[in-house]
């Protein structure tokens, strides 16, 4: 199993993004004021949890991310991008890396963007459209065609 120390500083910010940007991406899928507030806490509980009860020692230190790599200005197509080149890298290391944590980081990302989306007044439309671009850039089924 991989620990922080088999990653290069920019290997490792890629991976913290990839988990803080899907759920900012689902977040900004169905904005509003009292939903971001949910969201965000979902987010950290969802993380607390994983740290918690992962059986990876990585997505155990994963889970302690305390940045989204984001600034409170950047547009969603921006979120959006970022996200996605950001899963891709992180996909492609954890692939020559951590073979056997992929799919373990494959789960918290999404377990997070669906905590996300469930947190506020259910799933709508534009967050399951989003969910679905996330695991596409994470190389699982379900994402939007191509």
């Amino acid at each position: 199993m991989a620990t922080r120390t088999d990653f290069t500083d920019e290997e490792w910010a890629a991976l913290e993004k990839g988990i803080m940007g899907s759920g900012l991406l689902v977040s900004l899928a169905d904005r509003g004021f009292f939903e971001t507030f949910k969201e965000a806490g979902a987010i950290a509980k969802h993380l607390q949890e994983a740290q918690r009860t992962s059986t990876s020692p990585l997505i155990q230190e994963l889970a302690h991310v305390k940045h989204t790599g984001f600034g409170m200005t950047d547009r969603p197509d921006a979120v959006e991008r970022e996200t996605v080149e950001a899963l891709n890298t992180a996909v492609a290391t954890l692939s020559a890396k951590a073979p056997d944590d992929l799919d373990a980081y494959r789960s918290l990302v999404v377990d997070v963007a669906q905590s996300v989306a469930q947190a506020a007044s259910g799933v709508d439309p534009s967050e399951t459209e989003a969910i679905g671009k996330i695991k596409a850039a994470l190389g699982e089924s379900g994402g939007p065609p191509a």
